[in-house]
């Protein structure tokens, strides 16, 4: 493809170099917008600057691709909510036999998780356990969040559905979800030993300390703490009101207390609006005596909630004698607490195994070779409908701000291709790049390593994708595949080189500071230990890769 005129190469580049800036430094100083909103802005301005219609704007967003993003987020919501990450994280605190053996399950548990939930996800309901269980055991965390990072991104390269740009790569290349396992799995498998291995080289006498000497006036923390961890996948925050479960969850604990037979949706509500008032009431009735008495209005709400509390109380002694009346004339007696509270548990374990059952019938239909977008989106609504309930709290919790910026990703990345530039500096490195031989693999491993790392994974698979598989193919068929799983592993892995060069990694480090334990894990420790593990890992697994 021929450069486009001059204008047109010089104001798309403007506008590809503001997307990038904002897409690697969200918050830098004279634009601090964040990277959903600098995607927009990209994409806006090469429709303003004419590189593109707007017309082949909308054209340029790639539905196939939300809707599989769309519908593992949503299936990750429910499968958050049947504690299936609860469960991971007991798995890494199950009798463990020291801190080498806990950084080996963690790269273990998170690569495993990541390949199948996504490395996001993994990474955010993992990060704060991880922190809690080196707390408790007095460990330095640094090691365990490198491995923890470390082994997300790896993990997630052997599925489609593991990172965003396996999701590109699947769907442009139309490889099948089966084929794009078996490809890249013995890649991936001994990667995760590879990296492990050299986390304990690295940490080995760290790890051997039984203490963390990076901070150790930290006190450790109780093994109830770690126990209770209560996870959450969301990555969007709702801090003005509870979501509907809470308000389930404390409305059925009240009903457990006072003995009440309703225990649908609605009257859980009802009941813990009840309990709100009775407890303003008796805030009321709490006053001091000498500031009710310079009110008079103060003391008629008194004796109003005095009246209306004792009526309460007069009518549900009514009607406990009542239900009791009616118990012994019908032969029956009534439900008790603990019965409620058995039945309750069961419909929660049935409900957690429908859960796991779709999700189990996805990833068939995944491997069945069945359209992945529509997979899962079905798998989605599966378990909107099993809940029974108002979907919105977990619809809530779907990342839409990262589908927006998907949006103006693929929008600004499509307007940088028509200034004709990629295609430039492609047609300059092909002849170097051939994967039908080794140095050929090697270079191409390295200009995929370096855009990772400079415009971020997903771009630079959106950038090469179609330009490398087009070279392959004039080789073979079976080197077009092997072109776009050479991708997508060097891509993912790339994400080990620096904090930067993976979402996954800005999570762990985001969390881990954030957390009630918080801990900074730092650039320079990162790239330390990431700059020698990516080159070995992705050197390793490029000669496992199968086409």
């Amino acid at each position: 493809m021929a450069l486009a005129p001059t204008i047109k190469v010089v104001l798309g580049s403007i506008a590809f170099a503001i997307f990038w800036v904002l897409a690697v430094f969200p918050a830098v100083p004279f634009l601090p917008i964040g990277r959903t909103a600098g995607s927009l802005l990209g994409a806006m301005l090469m429709v303003i600057f004419r590189v593109m219609t707007p017309d082949q704007a909308y054209a340029a967003i790639d539905l196939p691709i939300l809707g599989l993003l769309f519908g593992t987020m949503v299936v990750s919501v429910y499968l958050e909510r049947a504690d299936m990450f609860k469960y991971l994280g007991k798995l890494l605190a199950w009798k463990s036999m020291g801190p080498k053996d806990l950084l080996c399950r963690i790269c273990l548990v998170s690569a495993v998780s990541s390949a199948l939930f996504t490395n996001d996800t993994s990474c955010v309901v993992l990060t704060e356990f991880v922190l809690k269980i080196a707390r408790q055991h007095n460990l330095p965390p640094h090691p365990f969040l490198v491995a923890l990072a470390s082994s997300a991104n790896i993990g997630s390269s052997a599925t489609p559905i593991g990172n965003p740009q396996n999701l590109v790569i699947a769907v442009q290349s139309k490889i099948s979800f089966g084929s794009f396992l078996f490809g890249i799995l013995p890649a991936m498998i001994v990667g995760v030993v590879v990296n492990a291995v050299l986390l304990l080289a690295v940490y080995w006498k760290l790890l051997s300390d039984q203490k963390d000497e990076e901070d150790p006036a930290v006190e450790a923390i109780a093994e109830e703490d770690v126990i209770s961890h209560r996870f959450s996948p969301a990555t969007m925050s709702h801090l003005s009101s509870l979501n509907s479960e809470e308000l389930n969850n404390f409305s059925l604990d009240t009903l457990n207390v006072n003995g009440s037979s309703n225990i649908n949706g609605h009257a859980n509500h009802a009941e813990t609006l009840r309990n709100r008032g009775i407890n303003s009431e008796n805030e009321i009735l709490k006053v001091p005596s000498q500031e009710s008495d310079s009110s008079g209005t103060m003391n008629s709400v008194r004796e109003g909630a005095s009246d209306r509390i004792s009526q309460r109380k007069e009518e549900s002694v009514h009607s406990k004698k009542l239900s009791s009346v009616n118990g012994s004339e019908n032969g029956s007696f009534a439900i008790t607490s603990e019965e409620k509270e058995g039945c309750a548990k069961w419909k929660r374990l049935l409900w957690k195994i429908g859960v796991y059952l779709v999700t189990i019938g996805m990833l068939i239909s995944l491997l069945m070779g069945l359209n992945m977008s529509w997979s899962a989106i079905t798998a989605a609504l599966a378990l909107v409908v099993l809940d029974f309930k108002d979907a919105r709290p977990c619809l809530e919790k779907v990342s839409y701000s990262l589908l927006i910026f998907f949006c103006g990703m693929f929008i600004t990345v499509d307007g940088f291709n028509r200034t004709g530039i990629p295609s430039a500096l492609w047609e300059f490195m092909e002849p170097y790049a051939q994967i039908n031989c080794t140095s050929g693999i090697a270079v191409l491993a390295l200009v995929i390593l370096f855009l990772s790392n400079l415009a971020s994974n997903v771009p630079t698979v959106l950038l090469l994708g179609a330009r490398v598989a087009a070279s392959a193919a004039a080789i073979s068929s079976a080197d077009e595949r092997k072109a776009w799983l050479i991708l997508a592993w060097v891509s993912t892995v790339a994400g080990n080189l620096s904090l930067l060069g993976s979402a996954a990694n800005l999570i762990v480090c985001e969390q881990a500071r954030r957390a009630q334990f918080g801990y900074n894990l730092t650039f320079w420790r990162h790239i330390k230990f990431g700059f020698p593990s990516t080159l070995i890992v992705t050197a390793i697994g490029l000669t496992l890769i199968r086409g």
